[in-house]
């Protein structure tokens, strides 16, 4: 069963009423607006603390301002996301975890930012976990656009290392469960595939879905850092581990080898791509040797062979743990543009009536030949 055959016309537009209209965060977006999901409050930012931790706290921004200065995107044509609440993350979420984000020294545990436990909670929710929360957001509304436009980014999220009950690795959030399960929940997908190429073991949705046939996990990561989860591998139906400074001679035969296989054999309704780019040479705590050019030759991979089966892809950006990471991201999106992998016709052929806007859904591009 191919999910996105049940949605009509109109309601990939979103001109009728479905069951989206469930959840507060799934919105309806205009068709001059991409499937690229953003907003300026992703971004991290309080006293330096921040700094503490080698995770890039402003990476998503820069990601944006690259983009905005490529011209493939601007402020009117991103879509910005609703923050994730208490009643959504119990979608996934036990209330006794969510209890004890409220105590800032466990909130410092999971973000490896040993200050930030001596800081007021209410400091904690609002400048730390209020971020992360709207990226959960970003990435469950990402996951219905997918589904309605054939494609969709989440300049956020990738929060692989949480799960319903433990944080963990900056990850706070489990929004890559949530996404599939609201999928499941609210759009009835029957079959979701992750494809997991950050550099370390996705332990988070691992342990979420363990013995759960609905969700096909293919993780490409390196065997020998953290989180070495050996318990959760079982959850992993195409588990494939690297050495330390795998290069890109080694590196991408395998994402062509095993990415159409994996696709093939599990015939998904939607891939999730979490696309870290800690596998970078240089990052301090991926340990591998994968070019920018290797970076971006692999998304083009994963999002090429999803896009001519058919499948709905939702990437989001997950780990990478240098200042030029944010540079990659944009550079990987632009040339996924510049391939015609992904595309908005209306953002891309100027400006419409909101009449015809609303009328047509030839923006809808997973069932556009013309966009591959």
């Amino acid at each position: 069963m191919s999910v996105t055959k049940k949605l009509t016309k109109a309601e990939a537009s979103g001109s009728s009423k479905d069951n989206s209209e469930t959840t507060h965060l799934y919105l309806q977006i205009n068709a001059t607006q991409w499937p690229i999901v953003y907003s300026s409050s992703y971004n991290i930012g309080f006293l330096g603390l921040e700094r503490l931790h080698p995770f890039d706290s402003g990476k998503w921004g820069r990601v944006f301002s690259f983009l905005k200065e490529a011209e493939l995107i601007d402020d009117s044509t991103i879509v910005e996301p609703r923050e994730a609440t208490t009643e959504d993350l119990l979608v996934v979420h036990t209330k006794k975890y969510l209890d004890s984000l409220k105590w800032s020294v466990v909130v410092a545990q999971i973000c490896e930012v040993p200050p930030v436990a001596f800081l007021p909670n209410f400091v904690v929710q609002h400048k730390l976990l209020k971020p992360l929360r709207l990226q959960t957001g970003g990435t469950i509304l990402a996951a219905k656009l997918a589904i309605e436009r054939g494609w969709s980014i989440n300049i956020g999220g990738g929060f692989h290392h949480c799960s319903a009950n433990k944080g963990g690795g900056f990850c706070a959030y489990a929004d890559i469960t949530l996404a599939i399960k609201f999928l499941f929940k609210y759009l009835g997908v029957e079959k979701a595939m992750i494809i997991d190429l950050d550099a370390h073991q996705g332990n988070g949705h691992e342990a979420d879905f363990m013995g759960d046939k609905q969700v096909y996990i293919m993780d490409v990561y390196n065997a020998h850092i953290y989180p070495g989860a050996m318990r959760v591998k079982s959850a992993v139906s195409r588990n494939i581990e690297l050495n330390h400074l795998t290069t890109d001679e080694e590196y991408l035969p395998i994402i062509q080898r095993h990415v159409p296989n994996v696709l093939d054999e599990f015939k998904p309704d939607i891939v999730v791509y979490n696309a870290g780019t800690d596998v970078l040479e240089g990052d301090p705590l991926g340990n591998l040797s994968i070019s920018p050019q290797g970076i971006i030759k692999r998304d083009q991979i994963v999002f090429q062979e999803a896009r001519t089966r058919s499948i709905p892809i939702v990437m989001v950006t997950s780990g990478g743990y240098q200042k030029k990471t944010a540079r990659i991201i944009a550079d990987s999106i632009l040339n996924l543009h510049e391939k015609r992998l992904i595309t908005c016709n209306y953002s891309e052929s100027g400006p419409i009536s909101s009449a015809k806007a609303e009328s047509s859904s030839n923006y809808n591009t997973f069932n556009n030949p013309s966009s591959l």
